[in-house]
């Protein structure tokens, strides 16, 4: 059985408007090739439901040549594979004379070398964690039999883990060896130079006391040790790949395809980068602007949400500037590029995104700095143990095994556990209550908080406009009455084509259906069409012809069916669920609060009133937020900010901690420390737990430097067997877990 695909342009169910077919070229700049293979990156507006996507897929798969066509209808990506002689233009053509915007996505292969790394580091870490486990379990019958073993039966054990560990060592040890090669050839020493001296140490001791018959050998110190350093490097590379995800997006978003106009008006998709000053371009309802322009021709609503803040979209006229980000709504418009896309809003905020990673990456210098202190002592302490035995004359061998053993014992798993351990443990608890955590340092800087700085729309706020009640000629209408159905069930006809917020919200309550044929949108006013020898109207009160609106507190939508009496629509953004509790219990904490919107007073106040904030600003764009924060920086506030907006996204990152709910946009929560869900209630969880945490690693810090205080001493002297060594090694990774694990068990 197959399942009819809808030919009609745009989604068969209604709920996003078809976009106007164009005619689509100068996408064969961003087809990358391999070998025979071409692949293209496409960005899909106006893809709601499963049958957008099974439309879009077929007719693209359908194409000669095509070995793949996938849609995310999640965040509207799609990638086309295909071979033979079809042009990038018809695969674009294809989507979009099916009623869909399409625009082409640039390459990003920073990110993609930065995820390979990272993949590279993670298999040599599973090599060897697989490795090290055999090892061990050669290594413990050694042990077991110690005494009683033959020399015959030993020598074999040993041989095989050094067959195991050999390997292990050229594949997954060749971070460090190639590190720490290139350090030396360049005259400089850097801390892979002493890794790689322990692991070649340590393994040439194993091989000549296997050859010898010796009763040890160090092939599971050698793996074990590459193991654990390799989590070390895995973790510090997923961070830092992470760290750089709010810019990358950023950057992602501006190597996204602009339409640019000949001059003889043809239209050609080019990227964004290749925009000059004065070319001229076509921005279609739908899209972003990707480089600040002056409209030139056109009138249409413009949603400004991502850039400044305001909920509500603005009408934008010849004239006036429209800057980079921001989403044209209702009609196309054509405008003059004012800078290259490296100059625009976005390019500044991915500035401040820049400068705030740099400045929160003092925090991991530190750690970066103690671990470069320790290990350098480590290994300077081995060597001199190695010298001393030999000057107070050991044998070579022995003064070579005592010098392993106290690399073994010392081995800093549990200085590299201290923090982690305790980070991880806290942020399963905080997972646990729907509380994502981007980043481990977090901790000690959510710790510190004393002052919150919210964002209004999304934040404080849902930030979607909910239909609250419907008025017929002045009064109130029950939602669910027969007659509210059909006055939403006529509005819905005509707002199915408009992109406009509050045309959505009323599609999302009147659900899927037909849309009205011919319906003109005249931007800034409204929606108008002729049904049944009639006029109908949908948009401001001004458009309808009715009376003035009177002060609702929140946006209205006014509906005119002929001679029919006029509706009202009115909305509502609601306050979070459990907002005042949650502000109310970081007060009793001693946390002051403030409000930084870019919406204007009118919408700003009432809810500060209502959420008994006393401070706040309206109207505040992404510079002065920034500005805000460095002046409480400068009073000596620890600020959290709390943001969902493209437009806290510079402020997210320079805040000392920042914040983001799980329906912020993908750089706003690459900007911040952690994501969270279910309402601000998650955010005094998050601090207490911070607190704990902070405390926890503390104490792990000192339980490893007291392990180290007395384990040093013992294997200098001679006093540690491998056994011993080894057990020691695990006993203090296993006090500070059980340390960290109380953060779970006191919950």
């Amino acid at each position: 059985m197959t399942t009819a695909v809808s030919t009609a342009p745009g989604c068969p169910s209604g709920l996003a408007p078809a976009s106007a077919s164009q005619s689509k070229s100068g996408f064969a700049g961003f087809v990358r090739k391999s070998g025979d293979e071409n692949a293209l990156d496409l960005v899909v507006r106006g893809a709601k439901c499963g049958g957008c996507l099974s439309k879009i897929e077929k007719a693209v798969s359908g194409l000669p040549g095509v070995t793949a066509a996938r849609l995310n209808l999640s965040n509207g990506r799609m990638r086309v594979r295909w071979t033979g002689p079809l042009s990038a233009d018809r695969v674009a053509q294809t989507i979009s004379d099916l009623g869909y915007g399409v625009a082409a996505q640039a390459d990003d292969g920073a990110a993609v070398e930065k995820a390979r790394e990272e993949r590279a580091l993670l298999i040599s870490m599973g090599v060897a964690g697989f490795a090290a486990a055999n090892i061990m379990l050669l290594s413990v019958s050694v042990w077991a039999g110690h005494g009683e073993m033959g020399e015959a039966t030993r020598k074999t054990l040993h041989a095989l883990s050094g067959v195991i560990a050999l390997p292990v060592l050229l594949f997954s040890g060749r971070h460090f060896f190639r590190s720490a090669w290139s350090a030396l050839r360049n005259g400089h020493a850097n801390m892979d130079v002493p890794i790689s001296l322990a692991l070649s140490l340590a393994f040439g001791v194993s091989v000549f006391e296997t050859l010898r018959g010796g009763e040890h050998a160090y092939f599971d110190a050698v793996v074990m040790l590459c193991f654990f350093l390799l989590i070390g490097r895995f973790l510090d590379a997923r961070l830092r790949r992470q760290a750089h995800a709010a810019a990358n997006a950023l950057a992602a978003m501006q190597t996204s395809a602009v339409t640019r106009l000949g001059a003889s008006g043809d239209t050609r998709s080019v990227a964004a980068s290749e925009i000059v000053p004065g070319d001229r371009i076509l921005l279609a309802p739908g899209e972003r602007a990707m480089v600040d322009v002056r409209i030139v021709s056109g009138i249409s609503d413009v949603d400004e949400s991502l850039v400044t803040g305001e909920s509500v979209p603005r009408t934008y006229s010849p004239g006036m500037v429209l800057h980079a980000g921001a989403i044209n709504v209702s009609a196309p418009v054509q405008g003059e590029a004012l800078k290259v896309a490296e100059e625009s809003l976005l390019s500044q905020i991915g500035d401040m995104l820049e400068a705030g990673e740099q400045r929160r990456s003092a925090y991991r210098r530190i750690a970066d700095r103690a671990v470069s202190i320790y290990v350098p002592f480590v290994h300077a302490t081995a060597a001199l143990a190695c010298i001393g035995w030999l000057v107070m004359g050991a044998s070579i061998p022995d003064a070579l095994m005592i010098a392993a053993a106290t690399l073994i014992i010392t081995c800093p798993c549990a200085l590299a556990l201290a923090a982690p351990v305790a980070q991880v443990v806290a942020a399963g608890r905080l997972f646990s209550n729907g509380i994502y955590l981007r980043s481990g340092d977090a901790f000690e800087r959510l710790a510190e908080i004393d002052h919150i700085v919210f964002d209004k729309t999304g934040t404080l706020t849902l930030g979607i406009p909910k239909l609250d009640r419907i008025e017929v000629d002045g009064q109130s209408v029950p939602l669910e009455s027969a007659e509210a159905r059909e006055c939403l069930a006529d509005a819905a006809r005509l707002a199915r084509v408009s992109h406009h917020p509050l045309s959505r919200a009323l599609v999302a309550v009147a659900g899927p259906g037909q849309a009205q044929e011919d319906v003109q949108e005249v931007a800034g006013r409204g929606l108008e069409a002729d049904i049944e020898g009639e006029v109908w109207r949908l948009g401001s009160s001004a458009w309808i012809g009715a009376e003035k609106d009177s002060p609702v507190g929140g946006p209205v939508l006014w509906l005119a069916r002929g001679s029919a009496p006029h509706v009202r629509f009115v909305f509502v953004d609601d306050v979070q669920p459990g907002a005042l509790g949650a502000l109310d219990t970081l007060r009793a904490g001693g946390v002051d609060m403030e409000i930084m919107s870019g919406d204007q007073a009118g919408a700003v106040a009432p809810l500060a009133g209502r959420l008994a904030i006393e401070d706040w600003t309206a109207g505040a764009s992404p510079q002065e937020k920034v500005s805000r924060l460095e002046a409480l920086r400068a009073q000596g506030r620890k600020v959290l900010m709390v943001g969902d907006g493209l437009n806290d996204a510079g402020a997210l990152s320079l805040a000392h901690a920042s914040l983001a709910p799980g329906a912020a946009i993908d750089i706003t929560q690459s900007a911040s420390d952690a994501v969270y869900s279910g309402g601000l209630e998650a955010i005094p969880l998050i601090l207490r737990v911070a607190n704990r945490t902070r405390n926890v690693m503390r104490q792990n810090f000192a339980l490893a430097a007291l392990y180290n205080v007395i384990a040093v001493p013992i294997a200098v002297t001679g006093h540690v067997t491998p056994l011993v060594a080894a057990i020691a090694m695990s006993l203090s990774s296993i006090i500070v877990t059980l340390n960290a694990i109380r953060l779970r068990i006191e919950s």
